[in-house]
């Protein structure tokens, strides 16, 4: 089946996963970590994509980004890609593909999953053992909305910025919403959408892009397609017959 094209709308925010081919480590040491931001940094400024959060993994990265035009997050994660590709073989001493075939990207609704993104994005380190807490996550963007240092990468989301009227109230509301976590609703629901890239948001946010897609934002339905004048109760039966 032919996949479908990148669906990446202007000015909505994206939830971006990057993983290493098989899964390989993409970052051994340091100087890696800081040469990626580094890429990061300047092709997000240069194709006008705003990095809202971040977190590296040894073998894969996630990021929360909106994009300004429509090709704003390909041509970054493009740039980002090939340079830090040829670098890490380099140092490395490797030759043959780093990535993971294209990143994927999921387009998630604002103001419901804004704030649940950037906190499921900075607390991978924690969640998979790497650090005790994320205070101690270098790799993240979680040190830079907690108030611990800035980052020259992160372009705050208005959402952010509405946890409180100065620098320490978002910092301190947003330190206990970190401390508060995730349910494992919302974990589960953030991890589906990030690995299969469809979008994510209420109906009425569905139905919006939908208005305005020029391919599918939902996929299809399990099951054969329902005959005209079928109802859905005999669907189901003719699906469940031996």
């Amino acid at each position: 089946m032919a996949r479908l094209p990148r669906f990446s709308p202007p000015d909505l925010p994206a939830l971006v996963l990057q993983r290493g081919n098989n899964r390989q480590p993409v970052f051994l040491g340091i100087d890696d970590y800081l040469f990626y931001l580094d890429c990061l940094r300047m092709a997000a400024r240069e194709h006008e994509l705003a990095i809202h959060a971040y977190g590296l993994r040894p073998n894969h990265i996630h990021l929360v980004a909106t994009p300004k035009g429509v090709d704003s997050l390909s041509l970054t994660m493009q740039a980002v890609g090939r340079r830090y590709a040829r670098y890490f073989n380099r140092v490395a001493d490797r030759t043959g593909t780093l990535w993971e075939g294209r990143f994927r990207s999921a387009v998630i609704e604002p103001n419901a999953w804004m704030l649940p993104a950037m906190l499921y994005v900075e607390g991978n380190a924690v969640r998979a053992g790497d650090v005790l807490s994320v205070d101690h996550d270098r790799w993240s963007s979680y040190r830079h909305h907690a108030g611990i240092e800035a980052s020259p990468i992160v372009s705050d989301h208005s959402l952010y910025w509405h946890l409180g009227n100065t620098p320490f109230e978002r910092q301190s509301n947003y330190r206990a919403l970190t401390g508060e976590g995730l349910s494992g609703r919302t974990l589960a629901t953030l991890q589906k959408h990030a690995h299969s890239g469809w979008p994510l948001g209420d109906e009425g946010f569905m139905a919006q892009l939908e208005r305005h897609a020029t391919r599918r934002v939902q996929p299809l339905p399990k099951g054969r397609p329902r005959k005209a004048g079928e109802s859905k109760a005999e669907q189901d039966d003719a699906q469940a017959a031996p």
